[in-house]
């Protein structure tokens, strides 16, 4: 999977549901398509390391919906999110095998793109609320005589 894929199919994720929806509703020439895995809700194993560098340990489980389709026109899309949103799923699946097609640039430029920036967005004021928070520890020295 090349780059630009990982990084469509990680903001299409991430997304949330409703944001999908606005930014689907402004491709026009909804696409045909055949599910060849309808959305279907499962759970995979969460895992992490240590300091992002000790060994791999299970977190524990997380809720994903995962879907697959294939376009008229040939193109074959994958769509994984998080929870238990079918249509989110569906959606993911077909704007994957757009951006793969021959509407990769108009796709992109309608709904990767201001996913992306809305994502960006509410990451930025995410941090501005953490680093309202930041507490700043010092030492005194105790000023006594030697």
């Amino acid at each position: 999977m090349n780059n630009d894929r990982k990084s469509w199919k990680s903001v299409l994720a991430k997304s949330r549901a409703n944001d999908v929806d606005k930014f689907w509703t402004t491709i026009e020439d909804q696409p045909n398509f055949k599910f060849l895995r309808v959305p279907e809700i499962g759970a995979v194993m969460v895992r992490g390391r240590m300091g992002a560098t000790g060994d791999a340990f299970n977190l524990g489980e997380m809720t994903i919906t995962r879907c697959s389709v294939e376009l008229a026109t040939g193109e074959i899309g994958h769509g994984y999110v998080q929870g238990r949103d079918r249509k989110h799923s569906e959606r993911a699946a077909i704007l994957d095998a757009l951006l793969q097609g021959s509407r990769s640039t108009e796709v992109d430029s309608k709904v990767i793109t201001p996913l992306r920036e809305l994502r960006l967005g509410r990451k930025d004021v995410k941090a501005k609320k953490a680093a309202a928070t930041k507490v700043d520890f010092f030492t005194l020295a105790r000023g006594e005589d030697e």
